[in-house]
């Protein structure tokens, strides 16, 4: 059996533009502590690769200190026993003549492909096992991805793995590399390491697997990250993996319907409820308010109560006037505020009353997800 750890899309030196100051600085060191952390792992569990497939950097001209303490963290790997392969992504592509990998091609620790064309590039010992490496490097007006149809398998025995920074059955452009399934079943890899695609995602080809380990931490609010590392076995031919959580920052969307709140200082609260000092938050406000949200307001008050908090206000805001016209419709929306009109007016208590005009307020902000005008 082999074990190996897959990475892709680390990118490293990327910068939070959406926090300020030294939240700022403090998010952009724990992300660019993230190889470290995957080296300790690969040391501590005692892998017998590591396989980098792309996008190690947020750009192909990294910072010269986040350049430096990378290449010092393959090579602690090196120096540990573990082989280190990297293949160039579209963010730290190898076309540059002034890009990082093309600098340091000659001192870049461990495996560096940089084949512009699918090739049988590397074979060693891995555990007992003959492992085989097919791989390739796009490089802008050099490769042609109609070689991508006819991908090289050679009879060697042992393991054989393909390794590709590129779009799997989705044509993104050339520089994503469109890459097919069909064209990786008949290439018979027992595992296809894929880089590019930010979610954890798993496929059957063939009799083997291809997999996109997925961004372990996030890169922005809308790609909330995977949190676990990919570790790779291959025993018998069979691929099985392993997900060992990593230490990220937590970040998370949540959603908060305003339909039922009886104001500003309402929401304020609900909002307190999922305080979290040391989350990224994006708050999707939805419903129906019947009240005006101020949006300045609420930032104020939940100052210094999450790392970060982002609001998306996405709700309705439904007043006296509204409900009027509503009432007015011909629609199944108008029969439901006059029934409910009618309920309110024949409550015997204002307990009741209220409670019939949450409902009202509930019951709209339904309708608005159902995307009625």
């Amino acid at each position: 059996m082999i074990r190996f750890l897959h990475l892709a899309d680390l990118h490293l030196g990327w910068s939070p533009s959406f926090l300020q100051g030294d939240r700022r600085t403090v998010r952009q060191g724990e992300r660019d502590s993230l190889l470290q952390r995957a080296a300790d792992l690969a040391l501590q569990e005692r892998v017998d690769f590591v396989l980098i497939v792309g996008d190690l950097f947020e750009t192909h001209i990294p910072d010269g200190g986040i350049a430096r303490r990378a290449a010092e963290q393959l090579a602690r790997l090196e120096g540990g026993g573990i082989r280190v392969i990297t293949v160039p992504g579209n963010h730290d592509e190898i076309s540059y003549h002034n890009g990082i990998y093309r600098r340091e091609i000659d001192s870049w620790p461990g495996h560096l492909v940089t084949n512009p064309a699918p090739e049988h590039c590397l074979s060693f010992e891995a555990a007992g096992t003959s492992v085989h490496l097919y791989s390739m490097a796009y490089t802008g007006g050099v490769t042609d991805v109609r070689a991508l149809s006819d991908l090289p398998r050679c009879s060697c025995e042992g393991v054989h793995i393909g390794a590709f920074h590129g779009s799997l059955d989705w044509d993104a452009g050339e520089r994503s590399l469109p890459l097919s399934s069909r064209a990786l079943e008949a290439a018979d890899y027992h595992y296809t390491a894929l880089g590019h695609i930010h979610q954890h995602q798993v496929r059957p080809v063939g009799a083997g697997l291809a997999c996109y380990p997925g961004m372990v931490e996030h890169k922005s609010l809308s790609e909330p990250g995977v949190g676990h590392f990919t570790v790779v076995s291959v025993r018998d031919g069979q691929a099985t993996l392993e997900t060992p959580p990593a230490s990220v920052r937590d970040h998370r969307r949540e959603t908060l319907d305003v339909s039922s709140l009886a104001g500003q200082e309402d929401l304020v609260a609900r909002c307190l409820e999922r305080a979290d000092p040391e989350a990224v938050i994006e708050m999707e406000l939805t419903g129906a308010a019947p009240f005006p949200i101020s949006l300045e307001q609420m930032l104020e008050a939940l100052d210094g109560q999450f790392f970060h908090l982002q609001v998306a206000d996405r709700a309705s805001f439904i007043d006296e006037v509204h409900i009027s016209r509503y009432e007015r419709e011909r629609t199944v929306r108008g029969q439901f505020v006059r029934d409910m009109k009618a309920a309110m007016d024949r409550a015997e208590c204002e307990e009741r009353k209220k409670t019939l005009g949450m409902a009202l307020s509930l019951g709209l902000g339904a309708f608005m997800k159902e995307g009625s005008p």
